[in-house]
């Protein structure tokens, strides 16, 4: 077994051992994520992708089982490369995994903020993390930290907040997307939860949740 294959090595021999091994394509290919609109299972294979963004999936108001249909369609395809290295599947899941029919879609930022509660960012981030990977998706572009100043920006609603410090405070929804690092994890090093790792205790329903991100901005 190669090296890098071998899930007994320390992660960083194995990181060494895989890019000693690639070619200059096959890095220029690592580094690139791209639509799926553009690949076929052939590029996957012989361009060796290393992530797609899902966009709004297969197709527009696809149910979570046909999004994990396609990413394992996606996934076998680049097991395939001659490194047999698996893809990263991107998706817009800022405030819920808001393209999969029949998921949470839960208030934007600008309403999540309002709540001032950490705690109940920290679930929603939870909930999220549960419904997206139910479709084959192991990575989000979330959260939106950005600081608000001006609300003629066409998107300001993705900030928490105009003030930094509540924003900051938001930033729990990362430990809720990611799980929650163990005592013994190493400081300065990123970490994304694994088997037996602990996670957020979210609850049955997810729409409560969303009714209290609602109902706390209302009463703001």
């Amino acid at each position: 077994m190669e090296a890098y294959k071998n899930p007994n090595m320390p992660i960083e021999y194995r990181v060494r051992d895989l890019i000693g091994r690639m070619s200059l394509k096959e890095k220029i290919g690592q580094m690139a994520m791209t639509g799926k609109s553009s690949l076929t299972p052939t590029a996957l294979r012989d361009g060796s992708v290393g992530g797609i963004n899902a966009e709004r999936g297969p197709y527009d108001s696809a149910p979570v089982k046909d999004w994990a249909d396609k990413a394992d369609e996606w996934q076998q395809a680049a097991l395939q490369s001659r490194l047999g290295i698996p893809l990263i599947l991107g998706v817009d899941a800022i405030h819920g995994h808001n393209n999969a029919y029949g998921t949470t879609i839960f208030p934007h930022n600008v309403g999540l903020g309002a709540t001032r509660d950490a705690e109940l960012i920290q679930r929603i981030g939870a909930a999220t993390a549960l419904e997206a990977r139910a479709g084959g998706i192991n990575y989000t572009f979330a959260p939106s930290v950005a600081v608000v100043k001006d609300v003629r920006w066409n998107r300001c609603y993705e900030s928490y907040s105009e003030d930094p410090e509540i924003v900051g405070r938001m930033t729990s929804i990362i430990t809720g997307l990611q799980g929650i690092p163990p005592a013994e994890h190493s400081k300065g090093h990123p970490f994304v939860a694994g088997r037996g790792i602990e996670k957020i205790e979210v609850g049955a329903d997810y729409r409560v949740l969303a009714a209290l991100g609602i109902n706390a901005g209302i009463d703001m």
